[in-house]
């Protein structure tokens, strides 16, 4: 029997069509369900750029107005040494935002406390597969929980490639500000750790994303940081981030706006007596002086302790062997009168 060149085409078009209805289907699958119900899609703004299936709310750094419903956990390679156990989870409460979560324990102490670590854009989950890296990070008897924001590494997808993390700032700053919470959430399920001494430390934007969780989740006892970005009319104006033909469209009014609300210099008075330690290198070019001095000005009281240097030459100097994470361990650890008594 032979086909007509029109019922070839009409075999290859349903072909190709089964492929790609069979292929969304196993995404969805592995992704989770998203919300399809009229109420829940009547309900969106008009003009959101938002997945019609995100009920997210992007205005608010709270869960309060947002719907994020975590699903059960993948548990991936789990190592173990002397020192030190570190799992791989994948945790997952976006419709098509699956997060790397490493999960790294000292060996031998049955609830440590526990700080997340963040770093910031752009940055990848390789440092929480080194194993110098993780002894120094639980040296002491401490939990280690490594991510990367939103628009970051493994989470960067389904956008256009001319969209990135500083154009859709809002976004990543407020999704992961989310995370932040949902993963403190989560391991609270767990029952292995410390939930009353929870730090967090930040480098870069995820400093800023770690003021922006600290000051609407109290359980965040205390913050590291390190450069932190803020001011955001200076820092979009002067950031070696920027690139120059971006520029123009980043210090627009409109664009300022929108990123007013979640400046950390609004949010830092709101972490009250917390202790907090910011780490500032004067010469690095992606948080500029200007911004670096209106951050410091923005902290009150006596908690927080300001740390200057020079170049990032001091900072590593100062840094080393696992010094940049003992100070927080420090304000983690057992309170003075609970070390006297044992």
């Amino acid at each position: 029997m032979r086909f007509g060149r029109a019922q070839i085409s009409a075999w290859f078009f349903v072909s190709i069509l089964f492929f790609f209805l069979n292929l969304f289907g196993i995404v969805y699958a592995q992704q989770g369900s998203p919300p399809t119900s009229n109420q829940e899609q009547s309900s969106r703004p008009v003009g959101s750029i938002k997945p019609p299936w995100n009920d997210e709310d992007w205005d608010s750094l709270s869960l309060e107005t947002s719907s994020l419903r975590p699903e059960a956990p993948v548990i991936g390679a789990k190592d173990q040494t002397a020192d030190f156990t570190r799992e791989l989870i994948q945790v997952h409460w976006r419709f098509g935002d699956p997060i790397d979560l490493w999960v790294i324990k000292p060996r031998g102490i049955e609830k440590p406390p526990v700080v997340l670590y963040l770093y910031g854009y752009p940055s990848e989950t390789d440092r929480f597969r080194d194993d110098r890296y993780c002894r120094r990070v639980t040296r002491g008897g401490f939990a280690a929980v490594g991510f990367v924001s939103a628009l970051t590494g493994q989470r960067y997808h389904d956008i256009p490639m001319r969209q990135w993390f500083v154009s859709e700032l809002q976004q990543a700053l407020v999704e992961t500000a989310h995370d932040v919470q949902m993963i403190i959430d989560y391991l609270s399920t767990r029952g292995d750790m410390d939930m009353k001494r929870i730090g967090m430390f930040g480098q870069g934007s995820g400093g800023t994303i770690a003021i922006l969780a600290a000051a609407v989740d109290p359980r965040i006892k205390a913050l590291n940081l390190i450069d932190p970005w803020g001011d955001w009319p200076d820092w979009m104006a002067k950031s070696a981030r920027i690139p120059e033909v971006e520029r123009p469209t980043y210090v627009k009014p409109e664009f300022l706006k929108q990123l007013a609300p979640f400046d950390p210099i609004q949010w830092l008075p709101k972490l009250n007596s917390r202790p907090v330690r910011i780490l500032d290198v004067m010469d690095d070019p992606i948080t500029p002086v200007i911004c670096k001095k209106k951050i410091e000005a923005a902290v009150v009281g006596g908690s927080t302790q300001i740390v200057k240097f020079d170049d990032v030459r001091g900072l590593r100097a100062a840094s080393n062997d696992g010094n940049a994470f003992q100070w927080i361990k420090e304000h983690l650890g057992p309170k003075r009168e609970e070390r006297a008594a044992n």
